[in-house]
């Protein structure tokens, strides 16, 4: 079995150069990471330590957290200059938690993705009331949530239940890239998704 600082050399050997925001180019004997939007700019802060990727994800440019690290608001003005291929793993692990290994469960077919009615149906406590989320509420508030261009950058791999996909947002949604770019993929709605769902329900009827 490939591990992942392996997966990620192989990846990068055959081309590999962008995962969600961030765009990834060998320098000299080592990697440059910046956001995909500062691709041309030469007035960027230099950092050259992989722990300078966390809090480079926790906040945006106006300083704010981000609480999702998938979201499109990755801060910009930054470029992280790192000797090898794991120091990349690692730094990539704290932009975009998990989501090497999670394509690489996918690739080795053990990636089960999980409908959101059965995520639903194992909440407790405060959040036992978002069984109650209509089909209809589910799809307006997906497309809300999840939408790569202010929700999430993640492609969804799950449906609302076994006979009913997510049909409130583009095709593309759905389907990973590849090649070039590293997959980013959801496959079982977020802790945010269910709280924001929470907030639907309680706006129509009573917790009990």
């Amino acid at each position: 079995m490939m591990d992942t600082n392996a997966a990620l050399a192989d990846w990068l050997d055959k081309g590999g150069r962008r995962i969600g925001q961030i765009v990834i180019a060998k320098k000299n004997d080592g990697w440059e990471l910046r956001h995909a939007d500062d691709a041309a700019r030469e007035d960027l802060h230099l950092f050259t330590k992989s722990a300078d990727a966390r809090p480079l994800a926790n906040l945006d440019d106006a300083g704010a957290y981000r609480a999702l690290k998938t979201a499109p608001n990755l801060r910009h003005g930054w470029r992280l200059v790192l000797p090898d291929v794991a120091s990349v793993r690692s730094a990539l692990d704290a932009f975009y938690p998990a989501m090497i290994g999670v394509q690489l469960a996918r690739e080795r077919g053990e990636l089960v993705p999980v409908n959101l009615r059965d995520t639903l149906a194992r909440q407790t406590g405060m959040y036992r009331v978002t069984q109650r989320l209509t089909d209809a509420e589910a799809q307006v508030l997906i497309a809300r949530s999840c939408c790569s261009d202010g929700g999430c950058l993640k492609t969804i791999l799950w449906r609302i239940s076994p006979e009913l996909p997510v049909n409130s947002l583009p095709a593309e949604k759905f389907t990973a890239r590849g090649g070039d770019e590293w997959p980013l993929l959801c496959h079982e709605a977020c802790n945010i998704l269910v709280a924001a769902a929470r907030k639907v329900v309680k706006g129509d009827t009573k917790e009990g």
